[in-house]
Parts: structure tokens; C-alpha cells; sequence
């Protein structure tokens, strides 16, 4: 079974300099780049089955966004957001010098993509979207809220993956193999007076500026996330999953009808976020980036 490569990247940030990892499949000599870019709380590897379906086509790059997976955490936590986000992938596509560059991107990986897209010059030819938009409902954020950085520890794989999956069933339908796939990434072994464990692979202080948002600073994020989008010159594939609570059916329309009038894909019982693992959802987002 293909397994990827493990390289990193440095970045800066206010108080030094920190390193992002990321995850590369298929030909490293391919000048045909697909960026793939996780949610809030999740990692690179998410990716692997559509990384796998896509590397032979593409050299896939799936980066760990500071503070997740392999990538170091920030001293400031006031740096987990957006902007900064974009800062490390504009660094971290110079390290690539990718000649053809296309992206997908899950909710806060969505959101990044849209980011980068957007500025001129952008050397983004493609772009997918996973179940976001510039309107997010602010009850997902909400729950988000809920467990977004609560200390968490498990005896066991298992015991990891029964919790995350009490926390994931808007991600549809999945075998209890592709559950520990999805598990196996997210956790952290440690040894502490408790003995072996696992914790979580993310700095809780992720959620410290996500909870600094209020209704009225969403407001002012999703103004200023529609002017990007409106900005977008390339094609866009927008995907959401059909119960989702965090991008509404109305937004996806919006979506359809202003700036680059992405094209929708809905997936019936599914809310946030199709994990783009089940075939059809794979196929979607391959017969975007290889038209016949």
C-alpha cells in the first residue's frame, strides 16, 4: 500500500520561526501540484484515500496546519487563524515550485484555499471546496465549541476512536477499519503517572481564538470572506454534505450564483463534513481535476 513522505517547512510567525510538516504522495518530480488542507481539529492524513486515488496524476501535498498533526505549536496563540494560516502555505508552496497548483480543502482547509486563491497573482488553477463558504452557521461553531480543545485521555486506540466518532457521526456512514484510519493520526502516545495513554494531537490553544468569536466578529468575517470569494478567478468545486450544519443550502446557492459560481455537489446523508472517502466522493472531486 502507497505510504507518503514526511518532509517540513519553516515558517515565521510574531515570536520566531516554527516548522510545518507535511505529507507528500506520487512523484516528487511531478509539476502537477494538489494541496490538500484539513479542517479545525483534524491532520493531513485524512487525506490518505484521496491522496492514494490521486497521486499517480498529481504530486499531493497534504500539510499538517500549525499546531496539528507533525507540525510545531505556536508560543502566541493569537496565531491560529486564517491569515497566518495562508502566510505558511504561500511559504510552503515556494518550497514546492509547483508549475501547476490545485487545492482542496476541508472547512478551516477550505477556508485557507479561498484565502490564497484570492490574492493576485494567485497560482491557484483549481479549487475545492469541502462543506464551507463564506457564511458559516454560527450554532456549528458552537458545537465545535463544545470539545475544540478540551483536554482528552485514552487507555487505548480504540477507546480513542469510540469517543471521536461519538463526536464525527455527521461525517457519515464509515466502516469501524476506516474509523481507526481516521483515528490513528489524531492521537499522541504519552507515558504519565497514569501510564500509556493518548491524547490528542493538537495544542488546546487552538481554541483560544476561535472562542474569541462572537456573533457580530462572524458577521464581519463572512463580509470580508465574500469579498474573497467574489475575487476568485478559477474554477471552483464546492461540495456539502446534505445535513450539514455549517454551511447552509442557501449559501451553497449564493455560492453557485456570484464570483466564480462554483459548481455544487451534495451527498445525501451527510452533514459537516464529507471526509472524501467513500467513492463517489472521490470521484466527484477527481472528475473536476481530470475532466475528459
Amino acid at each position: 500500500m502507497t505510504e507518503p513522505r514526511l518532509n517540513h517547512v519553516q515558517c515565521m510567525d510574531s515570536r520566531g520561526l516554527h516548522r510545518v510538516a507535511y505529507w507528500e504522495w506520487g512523484d516528487a518530480a511531478n509539476p502537477r501540484v494538489l494541496v490538500c488542507a484539513h479542517g479545525l481539529a483534524r491532520q493531513g492524513r485524512d487525506f490518505d484515500t484521496l491522496a492514494r486515488a490521486l497521486c499517480s496524476d498529481f504530486r499531493v501535498v497534504c500539510p499538517d496546519v500549525v499546531g496539528r498533526g507533525k507540525s510545531d505549536w505556536l508560543a502566541d496563540p493569537i496565531g491560529y487563524q486564517i491569515p497566518a494560516y495562508v502566510a505558511d502555505m504561500v511559504t510552503l508552496l515556494a518550497r514546492l515550485a509547483a508549475d501547476e497548483l490545485h487545492w482542496v480543502g476541508t472547512s478551516m482547509g477550505g477556508l485557507i484555499g479561498l484565502g490564497l486563491a484570492s490574492l493576485a497573482g494567485s497560482p491557484v488553477r483549481s479549487l475545492v471546496l469541502n462543506d464551507v463558504g463564506p457564511k458559516v452557521q454560527y450554532e456549528a461553531l458552537v458545537r465545535i465549541g463544545t470539545y475544540l480543545g478540551v483536554p482528552m485521555r485514552w487507555a487505548s486506540v480504540q477507546e480513542a476512536a469510540d469517543y471521536l466518532v461519538s463526536i464525527s457521526k455527521t461525517f457519515g456512514p464509515h466502516t469501524p477499519e476506516q474509523w481507526l484510519a481516521l483515528t490513528r493520526p489524531m492521537l499522541r502516545a504519552v507515558e504519565d503517572d497514569l501510564g500509556p495513554g493518548f491524547v490528542l494531537h493538537y495544542d488546546p490553544a487552538i481554541a483560544v481564538p476561535f472562542r474569541q468569536v462572537t456573533p457580530e466578529v462572524a458577521a464581519a468575517g463572512e463580509a470580508a470572506t465574500w469579498a474573497a470569494y467574489d475575487r476568485v478567478q478559477c474554477p471552483v468545486l464546492l461540495l456539502r454534505g446534505a445535513d450539514s450544519d455549517l454551511l447552509s443550502h442557501e449559501t451553497a446557492l449564493e455560492m453557485t450564483a456570484r464570483g466564480p459560481k462554483a459548481t455544487l455537489r451534495e451527498f445525501a446523508g451527510i452533514g459537516h463534513a464529507p471526509t472524501l472517502i467513500a467513492p463517489d466522493q472521490v470521484a466527484a472531486v477527481r472528475e473536476f481535476l481530470l475532466p475528459p
